[in-house]
Formats: structure tokens, C-alpha cells, sequence
């Protein structure tokens, strides 16, 4: 009994160390997506340096997540492991494609390829609120711009077609995705039809218009 009783135990050592890990992944994984959240909020108020300092911090917290993957890679490859990554993917993707940079890519941010492509489908749909916020003041080459970029990205998304053991739910976010792109490419449409109309109507408006004659002085001889 001795003997299995130093088996209990060493096997509940191993299992407390692996429960605390746990833990300080779940709670690490809040911080990131709390982080993530504050980022992707700071550049919808144009907040740019906010936006990357935020994710800097994002970026401290992934190097925490990633050498816990050594020592327990079940826990990083666990859900809410891979869901605060995918929302780091979300937020720096969507960083560089507002503001017209080169993607990250999966190498760059030491994320796996699953994890990264659905973060980047998240990122593209994020990019809806970023062209309605657009349209509203003046439609733009910017908005187009956005349009075109999520529209390559669905594009791309579309053709990456593995079951969801493998892409991690990749189809189904993708479908979503071309809701998301269809709504917004109706939204832009409507836009440009509106300013055409505006313009024509100016157009038509100052053609018609006749400068008022200057009647003769009565007092002149």
C-alpha cells in the first residue's frame, strides 16, 4: 500500500501543477482578449498610438501563452487557449489593414495556421464598421479600399476548404463572413448611388441658375 499511495501522490503532484497552469491560462486568457477588445476600440476612435501600445501588451501576454506550450500543449491547444490567440489575430490583422499595412503573418505572430486564418476572417468582418463609419460622413476611396481588401480576403477564406477538426470552424465563420460582405457591399453601393445623385443635382442646379439683372439706375439721365 505504501507504494501505491507514492503513485497517488506523485501523480496528484503532477496533477496540481497541471490544474495551476490551467488557471493561469484562463486567466491570462482574459487579459488578452480584454486587451484585444481595448485595441480594436481604440482605433475605431482613431487612437493610434493607444491602439498600438495596446497591443503591445497583447503581444507580451502571447509570449506568455506560447512558452506554456512546451510543458503543456494540451492546454495551449485547449479552447479558450485558442480563442484569446484568434482574437489577438483579429486585432492586429485588423490594425494593418486599416491603416494600410502588410498583413502579419502566422510566423510572425507565432500563431498556428487554424488559429490565424479565423482571426483574419474575424478581422475582415471587423472592417464593416470601419467602412459604414466611413459612408456616413462622405463616401470615400478609403471605403472602397476596405471593401476591396475584404473582399480578397473572403475570397481566399472561401478556397481553404478542410473539415472543422483541422481548420477549427474555418467554413463556418467564412459563410458568415460573406453575409457580413454582402450587407456591406450593398451598404457602399447605396452610397455611391447617393452621392452621384447629390452631384447631378448640384450639377442640374447650378446650370439653372441665372444671376438676378441689375436694373437700370432711376436717378441716371
Amino acid at each position: 500500500m505504501d507504494e501505491l499511495n507514492a503513485i497517488v501522490d506523485a501523480c496528484r503532484a503532477r496533477l496540481d501543477e497541471k490544474n495551476s497552469q490551467r488557471e493561469a491560462l484562463l486567466n491570462l486568457s482574459r487579459v488578452l482578449t480584454r486587451h484585444c477588445g481595448n485595441a480594436i476600440r481604440a482605433m475605431h476612435r482613431q487612437e493610434w498610438d493607444q491602439a498600438q501600445q495596446t497591443l503591445d501588451l497583447a503581444r507580451e501576454v502571447v509570449g506568455q501563452f506560447q512558452r506554456s506550450a512546451d510543458a503543456h500543449p494540451d492546454l495551449y491547444y485547449a479552447g479558450y487557449s485558442q480563442d484569446a490567440l484568434k482574437e489577438y489575430v483579429e486585432a492586429t490583422a485588423t490594425y494593418s489593414l486599416v491603416r494600410g499595412e502588410a498583413l502579419p503573418t502566422p510566423d510572425s505572430l507565432g500563431i498556428d495556421p487554424p488559429t490565424y486564418l479565423n482571426g483574419l476572417c474575424e478581422a475582415a468582418s471587423e472592417l464593416r464598421r470601419y467602412i459604414l463609419d466611413i459612408i456616413r460622413d462622405d463616401h470615400s476611396e478609403q471605403a472602397e479600399h476596405l471593401m476591396e481588401r475584404m473582399e480578397s480576403i473572403y475570397d481566399m477564406l472561401v478556397t481553404v476548404d478542410y473539415t472543422d477538426a483541422i481548420s477549427g470552424g474555418l467554413r463556418h465563420r467564412t459563410d458568415q463572413l460573406r453575409g457580413v460582405l454582402e450587407r456591406t457591399r450593398g451598404d457602399v453601393t447605396m452610397s455611391m448611388r447617393q452621392q452621384r445623385l447629390e452631384k447631378a443635382l448640384k450639377q442640374s442646379e447650378d446650370k439653372s441658375y441665372r444671376p438676378p439683372v441689375a436694373k437700370p439706375d432711376s436717378g441716371s439721365v
